[in-house]
């Protein structure tokens, strides 16, 4: 791709996630959920570990390696920790729009509420950080049919949910044209530790083996994300592998480097 300096990009993101009031992450490390109407209050003090403890760590951890990272943000969280917002953005990182609680699917959404959340989310980190997102992921990384058009409507650079490339693309809406970045769901905390049990080294151990490799598939441009959610890798036994990660990166920079959703949503801009 023009602009890549080399073929593998690899970007940085931090999940900062959270839930309405009247709900909790629906898998958590106890594992079995409680029955239907039962709110878990387990789980909704694990996933305020990210706000609270999980995202300094990780923003200490970005500024000693000197790495720039997108955080992409719950709404809701921009608006009841300002002051994190403020730091996340003194820190040089670019923060996202990722709907305004990880409870509210946009493809469940009318019209309407799609429409009224995004808002909501621009008030709240541009109220905070005196600056609006440019970048948006929706939760569970599921848009709904209008969402590009709506946040192509909006003024938003990028749109990061998209599986279908290996390199960002310009994407075509009724509302204009957004860039389109791809996600890789490879080096994802999430599924990776949360949903299917793996233990923590394989983050950076499956990273390693695709960074590593890259030269014998060709050395083709393409993206690769490190993913951490500040509530599940903001923790000790995670933010060690996200350390580790960054750090091998360098061990491969005749082929690969850091870089973030912003930068290259501004690469395929520039055409």
């Amino acid at each position: 791709m023009k602009g890549f300096p080399r073929p593998l990009a690899i970007s940085v993101s931090v999940m900062l996630e959270g839930w309405t009031d009247d709900s909790a992450p629906g898998i958590g490390p106890m594992g079995n959920p409680l029955k239907a109407g039962v709110l878990d209050l387990q789980g909704r003090s694990w996933a305020d570990y990210g706000p609270k403890v999980g995202a300094w760590r990780l923003l200490d951890i970005l500024q000693r390696l000197e790495v720039r990272s997108v955080f992409y943000v719950s709404g809701l969280l921009a608006e009841r920790y300002p002051e994190l917002m403020k730091a996340i953005v003194a820190g040089g990182h670019a923060i996202a729009a990722h709907g305004w609680g990880q409870n509210i699917i946009p493809s469940y959404q009318t019209d309407q509420e799609e429409a009224r959340d995004l808002e909501r989310c621009l008030k709240a980190i541009g109220g905070a950080t005196g600056q609006r997102p440019m970048g948006w992921l929706s939760p569970r990384c599921t848009p709904s049919a209008r969402t590009s058009v709506l946040l192509a409507k909006s003024g938003f650079d990028w749109h990061a949910d998209f599986f279908d490339s290996d390199l960002p693309y310009r994407h075509e809406t009724a509302g204009g044209t957004i860039t389109a970045v791809p996600f890789t769901m490879e080096v994802n905390d999430m599924p990776l530790y949360v949903r299917y049990g793996a233990e923590p080294e394989a983050f950076t151990r499956i990273f390693e083996r695709i960074v590593g490799n890259w030269p014998r598939l060709g050395r083709p441009a393409g993206c690769l994300d490190i993913t951490v959610h500040a509530h599940v890798f903001g923790r000790p036994f995670g933010a060690i592998e996200f350390m580790n990660c960054l750090e091998a990166t360098r061990r491969y920079e005749e082929w690969a480097w850091l870089t973030d959703h912003r930068r290259l949503a501004e690469l395929c801009k520039a055409g």
